[in-house]
């Protein structure tokens, strides 16, 4: 039982107000009711609300005289400051990307009783409406994609934006957490600078959509119906997510970056698909959280997150993807704290802990010498050489190492900082973007590295070589592998790539034998989608080299799957903008028809499937690569274009992922 405590009655502190339907007493009475109860109140009562009324009635006076500042000398100076509408309570400052967009905000206006004041009123709302019309007529026609057809020079003044971040290590995460500051000097890069430095030339075009950005002919209009059919997929069953699962109609992640968001970025751009562009940054803005305890591959974020930043940077002139890009730059910094000058392949983006992959104590070759693009362009746009100096350690090392005739194993350690002994020299998996990056690295900086060159040149000759060699039956140049010194007929799809890397080279006055083996190269890559059932290349094939009456291909059953690679369509486009023989338009064609044939999903995306030599069932393997929005697709409309300048390839260069990067002006 609880113990029962009694109280003497309280005193009545308080104000008894009473609510009745009868009629209301004389005002006599009212009054007299009024002081009999301000009476009955205590001095502390009475205090209070006394204080209560002084303090409401200078709070209204303080409000009244803001208001009355507030009010511009005139209408147009009130619209420049906020667009305003009749219709709405809130004000918000007009957004200066997107004077179109959410910016229906309005100021209550004081009321006038006179007929002047309602006609002023009226007149002004007119005002603004026609104002807000011609703002969305400017808005719409800035929001049409613009790439800058020349490099602009970085040492120019005004003509680089300058970020610089925090450059104090943080728990050993590079300089992340640094704010960034912007040069004011600069909002957008790709503009001409009136009273540039004397002596640099500075030419910018900026083409409209009837330049070349967007659809052209009724083939780039059938690849751009492609992205929308895998966006769509992706938007309603993945969206955020790394990559869309089309037949189960669900999502996957590998790091829970929206690899294909970011991916996407520069073809949503190129293809002039503005509206889904715009959708994607928003998610970068408010959804791309870097800070996040998971694990991620150096290379693979690199190239698709590092480099689809940048890119996005550049063709949009949005500073939010470069502060995105010099955040991941940072986070990914721990990578290179080994031993040796060789990086660790994977770091947590929360921790900073970098470490070998999860399967062995080696990273791959091809990983650690394929980032070096992305890093060096990041110094270049934040002037911060950190960056650059990382990366360029790693390629100085490699180059120190001895190799056969250039060409080099597959997996590195990254604590002894040496090649794996006996490892296999393949232009395939894990060794072939090394050889890309050495003449592309050599392109981005105005070919004024000839070190750079020089290593490419003689690992192609390497390639000559030891690993060209040609079919049996109709003479198919492929290249092959070196397994424990012994030669294996086997070529991966990935060496696709090569014919245009070989082109580029002898674009920019590389020997002429380059170009000879690059079309050699690509009439084999063609050559393994077309003698397959489905018009689809395998993912590895083996070439006979002995039998004359044998078929020049052979594919194994547990290589007859297609990812949507992108390699071949590559070369493709490369050797149609260099050569103009639209045979290779008429091949790549082909191969979008087929990927259209047998791996797009009903309801939306595309997918990989398990077997191009079965036409009735290829087997969806359900996962739509992000590349496949990123690369093929990309390429594929590339290839398709008329224009040749759209992306010079005198203007830009590639990263192993498909997104431009702008060669640097010596």
């Amino acid at each position: 039982m609880y113990p029962v405590y009694y109280e003497s009655a309280p005193r009545r502190d308080f104000i008894s107000v009473m609510v009745s339907k009868e009629p209301p007493e004389p005002p006599s009475k009212r009054r007299q009711s009024c002081r009999r109860v301000w009476n009955r109140l205590s001095r502390l009562q009475r205090t209070i609300i006394c204080a209560i009324l002084v303090v409401g009635a200078m709070s209204g006076l303080y409000i009244a005289n803001g208001l009355m500042n507030e009010l511009p000398d005139d209408k147009d100076t009130l619209s420049q400051r906020h667009n305003v509408f009749p219709n709405d309570n809130v004000v918000h400052v007009m957004d200066q990307r997107h004077p179109d967009k959410d910016t229906k905000a309005n100021q209550r206006l004081h009321d006038n009783d006179d007929k002047d004041g309602e006609d002023q009123k009226l007149h002004f709302e007119q005002q603004e409406r026609e104002k807000k019309e011609n703002l969305e007529r400017e808005e719409k026609a800035k929001m049409k994609p613009k790439i800058a057809d020349a490099v602009v020079q970085p040492e120019v003044k005004g003509q680089k934006e300058s970020i610089v971040g925090n450059q104090e290590e943080d728990e050993g995460i590079g300089a992340a957490g640094g704010e960034l500051e912007v040069n004011e000097e600069k909002k957008t890069k790709g503009q001409s600078q009136d009273g540039a430095d004397a002596g640099v030339d500075v030419q910018v075009q900026v083409p409209n959509m009837e330049d070349g950005v967007g659809p052209q002919n009724a083939q780039q209009k059938a690849v751009v119906e492609a992205f929308k059919h895998a966006w769509k997929g992706y938007k309603q069953y993945a969206w955020g997510h790394d990559e869309l699962k089309p037949i189960s109609k669900a999502a996957s992640d590998w790091f829970g970056l929206g690899l294909t968001i970011i991916d996407s970025l520069d073809t949503m751009w190129i293809m002039g698909l503005m509206e889904e562009f715009e959708e994607a940054r928003r998610w970068v803005e408010k959804d791309l959280v870097l800070k996040k305890n998971v694990d991620v591959n150096l290379f693979e974020t690199t190239i698709r997150v590092l480099g689809g930043l940048l890119s996005a940077f550049h063709l949009s002139n949005d500073g939010l993807f470069l502060e995105k890009a010099r955040e991941l730059g940072d986070r990914l910094m721990p990578c290179f704290n080994s031993p040796s000058k060789i990086p660790y392949s994977d770091v947590n983006l929360d921790t900073g802990k970098a470490h070998p992959p999860r399967w062995g104590p080696d990273s791959t070759t091809s990983e650690v010498t394929s980032i070096q693009l992305e890093f060096r362009e990041l110094s270049h746009q934040t002037g911060n050489d950190k960056y650059k100096n990382a990366v360029d350690e790693v390629m100085g090392h490699i180059q120190s190492l001895p190799k056969e005739n250039g060409l080099i194993p597959i997996f590195v350690n990254a604590r002894s900082g040496q090649f794996r002994a006996g490892a296999t020299i393949t232009v395939g998996a894990r060794g072939d973007s090394y050889y890309e990056y050495l003449l592309k690295q050599w392109l981005q900086t105005g070919k004024t590295e000839d070190k750079l060159r020089d290593e490419y040149v003689t690992a192609i000759e390497g390639m000559q070589k030891n690993l060209v060699k040609s079919t049996a039956a109709n003479g198919l140049k492929f290249i092959g592998e070196l397994v424990r010194g012994s030669f294996s007929p086997k070529m991966d799809h990935l060496v696709c790539f090569l014919p245009g890397t070989l082109a580029i080279g002898h674009h920019n006055g590389l020997d002429a034998s380059h170009l000879e083996l690059a079309k050699e190269l690509a009439k084999t890559c063609y050559q393994m989608y077309a003698d397959m059932p489905t018009g689809l290349s395998p993912e590895i094939a083996y070439f006979n080299i002995n039998n004359p009456g044998k078929p020049d291909i052979e594919v194994k059953n547990a290589d007859t799957h297609n990812l949507l690679r992108p390699e071949t369509v590559e070369s493709l486009f490369y050797l149609y903008r260099l050569t103009g023989d639209k045979q290779y338009r008429d091949w790549g064609w082909k191969i979008f028809q087929a990927f259209e044939k047998y791996t797009k999903v009903q309801g939306g995306g595309y997918s990989s499937i398990g077997s191009v030599k079965d036409t009735k069932n290829p087997r969806f393997r359900d996962k739509m690569e992000s590349f496949f929005l990123g690369e093929t697709l990309k390429y594929l409309f590339l290839l398709f274009s008329d224009d040749p300048t759209l992306l010079s390839l005198d203007k830009y260069v590639f990263n192993t992922e498909a997104h431009p990067l702008p060669i640097w002006r010596p």
